[in-house]
Formats: C-alpha cells, structure tokens, sequence
C-alpha cells in the first residue's frame, strides 16, 4: 500500500485546488446594525453550461473506518463543488490536479480544523467526502443542470494510497 501524508489545510496549500473556507484571518463587513459580521466572497461559485444553476444541498456522511484505502476519485468539470461542515469535526480533504487522467502520486491529502469548509473548482480530481472521525453533516454548493457532472476514476487496487493515523 502507498501511505498517502495527510497535512494540515490551509488556503496557501489548498490553493491549487480551491478555496477554503473559514473565518480565521479574513476580513469582515459588519451586518445587522453591528450584531452580525459577515465574511464575503470566501469561495467562487462556478457553472458552466446552458441552463445551470448553483444549488444549496445538504449531506449526511457516515463515519470511515481506519485505515482507509482510496479506491475512488471524481471530478466535476462543470462547476465548483463546496462542502461546509455544521459540526464541528474535522474531516480529510484529498485532491489532485485538473488533468484527463489521474496521477496517483500527485494526491494530496488535508486535515480540516473543523470548522473549516472548502470549494473544489470545476475539474480538480478529489476523493468523495472522507469523514474518519464522526459521522458529519455538510451545507454543499455545487452546480445543477444538463449534462453530466460528475466523471470517476477507480484507482487500481496496487496504486490505492492509505491513509492511516
């Protein structure tokens, strides 16, 4: 098995593939006469294609047992795709570069702090939601429309990076 290093996220090492989003040292607009700030544009909501839209979900994720092979990545070449988590758990981000076909060896594995979320940009190869942790719920954001959005890659069994810790 290949041990895929899990890292701590942050927007600079994240960057390549999307956006984090968190309140931590970012700037604020006071909202509500004072009562409320609110931390605008943290991530870019994208769709491309006739007819799309940018929709707001909501997602229940099961808990994963450890280790944990990767044994599937997608891609979404048609929009962004943003997951918010609404508890406060953290949560394993792993990504790849945009690219036709999958290198394993260019995926990159991040640890949450559990309050943050992050946006996928349109077409960045990433495992589905890996919750090891607890079970989580998320806001999701991504594109709804015609033509098909989501494409997969199987990894073959003797390149499935682990992850464990």
């Amino acid at each position: 098995m290949n041990s895929l290093p899990v890292k701590p996220l942050t927007a600079e090492a994240f960057f390549e593939f999307g956006d984090v989003i968190e309140m931590d040292q970012r700037a604020s607009q006071p909202m509500n006469r004072g009562m409320a700030e609110r931390f605008p544009s943290l991530a870019k909501v994208e769709t491309y294609g006739d007819k799309a839209r940018a929709v707001i979900s909501l997602v229940h994720s099961r808990r994963y047992s450890m280790p944990h092979s990767i044994e599937l990545i997608e891609r979404h070449p048609l929009g962004s795709q943003a997951f918010i988590p609404l508890d406060d758990t953290p949560f394993i981000v792993i990504v790849g570069p945009i690219g036709d076909e999958v290198d394993v060896s260019q995926l990159r594995a991040f640890k949450t702090n559990g309050s943050q979320g992050i946006n996928y940009r349109a077409g960045i190869w990433h495992a589905p939601l890996f919750t090891p942790f607890d079970n989580m719920n998320f806001v999701c954001v991504d594109r709804d429309g015609e033509g098909s959005n989501c494409e997969e890659w199987l990894i073959a069994e003797d390149e499935r990076p682990q992850i464990n810790f």
